[in-house]
């Protein structure tokens, strides 16, 4: 099992947005071959900052398998607008 980590600068204001986005965004990862499990955490010292965990069976999975499935397109679509920087 790997362990992936972003920390996820959103613009400032629109935390609610991301947030409802990302409730779309989750099943096109959680769907992809192995997928473990997720979590997102808001930090409590800036508000506009999260942190993604994703747990994979291997480097594979995430890299090989995710980042290149029209699922990750969709994801991009839906959550990249929100980075600040991305």
């Amino acid at each position: 099992m790997i362990l992936e980590h972003a920390v996820l600068p959103v613009r400032a204001g629109r935390e609610a947005d991301f947030e409802a986005a990302f409730a779309r965004a989750r099943p096109l990862i959680a769907c992809q071959p192995g997928f473990l499990e997720l979590s997102l955490h808001r930090s409590a010292e800036t508000p506009n900052e999260y942190l993604l965990l994703v747990s994979w069976e291997s480097v594979e999975a995430h890299a090989a398998g995710f980042r290149r499935s029209a699922e990750y397109e969709q994801w991009r679509q839906l959550l990249h607008d929100f980075y600040d920087p991305f």
